[in-house]
């Protein structure tokens, strides 16, 4: 089902569950000083299309953010270059911001290669973004964001900037978690 924005704060976190959580976490911190969140537990990419899919932050096995992704221009898994991500958990590896690839640039998440079912490995995966090196926009279609098409790929994970870099300053704030699960929605 299409979502129309693209964040989003869980329902888990609102209403009196927010005052709780801030309550017991004010109770850790030293006086004067906000404890820190958690850390994230994974994030996790859930596959509806290849154009309209969702990438959601996990703490204490609970959604705490979700951004709409994409991946691919088929949901042929296997073909390279053209398929989602293939289901699984992937590790994730460095994450830059001023990432300088031939198709991918800017903010980017490096992600594990994945064996697909057929056996063909998956290399060259990423979280990213259409951008800039620098992480601005313009110049050849591959590095501005003109909209929903701009959601497909490769076969990577891709979000909007303004969501890419958003995530970035959670986890950089929060810490960044080791896995990507990737699942069918």
């Amino acid at each position: 089902m299409p979502r129309t924005s693209s964040f989003r704060v869980s329902p888990a976190l609102t209403g009196g569950a927010v005052a709780t959580a801030l309550a017991a976490t004010a109770l850790l911190a030293p006086a004067g000083e906000a404890a820190p969140a958690a850390a994230p537990d994974y994030l996790q990419f859930t596959k509806d299309t290849p154009a309209h899919s969702r990438l959601t932050v996990f703490r204490d096995h609970r959604p705490v953010a979700e951004y709409r992704a994409g991946s691919g221009t088929s949901e042929q898994e296997c073909e390279r270059g053209r398929g989602w991500l293939p289901d699984g958990t992937y590790t994730l590896g460095r994450h830059h911001t001023a990432y300088n690839g031939n198709l991918v640039k800017g903010y980017a998440i490096e992600l594990g290669d994945k064996r697909c079912h057929d056996g063909t490995l998956r290399t060259e995966l990423f979280i990213h973004s259409e951008m800039t090196r620098d992480g601005g926009s313009g110049g050849p279609e591959n590095q501005r964001w003109d909209g929903e098409s701009d959601y497909t790929s490769h076969g990577c994970v891709k979000l909007r900037p303004q969501d890419i870099k958003e995530l970035y300053r959670s986890l950089d704030r929060d810490g960044w978690p080791a896995t990507l699960k990737v699942v069918h929605g």
